[in-house]
């Protein structure tokens, strides 16, 4: 499956010790780092901190909305998480009582507190993630993997992280499709990219999803879907009963599902080069912890992230400078996220990121999605290392427990792979 999501390579050379992520919920803890509206007793607006346990984003914000009788769009979130783990995060509710919010009765949802603020959540108000997750089952014997373990994590602190692999749940889990749905949307293949979502059926996906989506498939019948579809099939259904009273209206169809489940659709394809990019780029032998002549690096913002807005330009002479920057935790390699208004790399970088682009048969222009104008995306940079903090790593008989801290839209996924190489 990474292969097909763009992921190959690693930045360790350890043996992997394998291991199965998610074994359950449990196994997968991520408690957010907020960095939330100040309160505001007189603020229209609830922020709440909930623990949800084995809940995808979007079906969750769709059942608290209709939990509280109140549109969807009312609801905010700072980002989304793992479907099958127990998380922490914050939601906000506008002109929602805070009574009304504690007393939701959602399954494996708990409301820990609330506050008043005047301000919605929005996508990206974190600083990053804490994480605990325990990989069962490992390959090699207790002794045999611990040094295996004890040496990956070594080398990830040496290098200061990992590869910032998007993950794979990024482009769904069970359906790693969304890249694919991207792909049809920004070419301008609504058709496909409808077809892709709702029909399109996955071998591991489930016995009934698989037979319900091979027969819409073959037949094309809309009504018939609509009939078999089970009904957990909520945004398939929508886009359905749009197509059987207005045939042929793929935009319509598609505008049926949520907004930010349209735009991870792009930004799923865009994920999807990065990656490619990355892999290139480790296949290469090329440093992504330190630069070289034509990178572009981030320099740290006021709370030491990646500033994505500002970047530097590598050349030889100011290469000595910029390196020991990135060594001291202040600058970061970067890649190429796709978009209408690209900045591509200069040197061996920007050709890797240019033959990809030119691979995929795709131009900028194409980010620009007349049809669906709110999802166009002008694209950015991207740190090519994540940074990882207070990294711990422990084998437990024939299992390996990591405790760890990432940024924004790092990946734990993606760390976990160093140790067990296994994709």
């Amino acid at each position: 499956m990474e292969s097909d999501l763009g992921i190959r390579g690693y930045l360790t050379s350890t043996p992997g010790v394998g291991g199965t992520l998610k074994s359950s919920p449990d196994d997968f803890i991520v408690d957010e780092i907020p960095a939330p509206p100040p309160p505001d007793p007189e603020g229209g607006v609830t922020i709440a901190t909930v623990r949800v346990r084995d809940w995808e984003t979007n079906r969750l914000v769709r059942e608290l909305a209709r939990a509280l009788r109140m549109s969807r769009r009312r609801i905010g979130f700072a980002g989304t998480k793992d479907k099958r783990a127990l998380t922490t995060r914050l939601v906000s509710f506008e002109d929602v009582p805070e009574d009304a919010v504690r007393g939701l009765r959602l399954r494996d949802v708990e409301v820990l507190e609330t506050y008043r603020a005047s301000k919605s959540l929005e996508i990206g108000d974190l600083l990053g993630n804490r994480f605990r997750i325990v990989l069962r089952g490992l390959r090699p014997p207790p002794e045999e993997a611990a040094r295996a373990v004890e040496e990956t994590a070594r080398q990830v602190r040496a290098f200061g992280g990992f590869p910032n692999f998007f993950g794979v749940q990024r482009f769904g889990s069970v359906r790693p499709i969304t890249h694919l749905v991207g792909r049809h949307i920004v070419l301008g293949k609504l058709r496909e990219a409808v077809e892709a979502y709702v029909a399109n059926p996955i071998p591991g996906e489930g016995e009934a999803s698989f037979e319900v989506r091979q027969a819409l498939e073959r037949t094309g019948d809309v009504r018939e879907a609509l009939r078999s579809y089970p009904r957990s099939f909520t945004f398939e259904k929508a886009i359905l009963n749009h197509l059987a009273t207005h045939p042929g209206d793929h935009v319509g169809a598609l505008s049926e599902l949520p907004f930010n489940l349209l735009l991870m659709f792009v930004h799923a394809y865009q994920s999807y080069l990065f990656n490619r990019i990355l892999s290139e780029r480790l296949r290469r032998g090329l440093p992504i912890h330190e630069p070289v002549a034509g990178d572009l690096v981030l320099p740290a913002d006021r709370r030491g992230l990646p500033d994505r807005d500002r970047h530097i330009e590598v050349t030889c002479d100011n290469l000595e400078k910029v390196t020991a920057r990135c060594r001291e935790g202040r600058g970061w390699v970067s890649g190429l996220l796709f978009g209408s208004e690209p900045v591509f790399s200069g040197g061996e970088p920007g050709q890797i990121e240019r033959e990809v682009i030119a691979s995929e048969g795709v131009r900028a222009e194409d980010f620009i999605v007349p049809d669906l104008p709110r999802i166009s995306s002008r694209g950015t940079r991207r740190e090519i290392l994540a940074p990882v903090a207070d990294l711990e790593a422990r084998v437990e008989g024939r299992d390996l427990a990591l405790a760890f801290r990432l940024p924004r839209g790092a990946y734990a996924t993606s760390l976990a792979r160093e140790f067990t190489k296994s994709g």
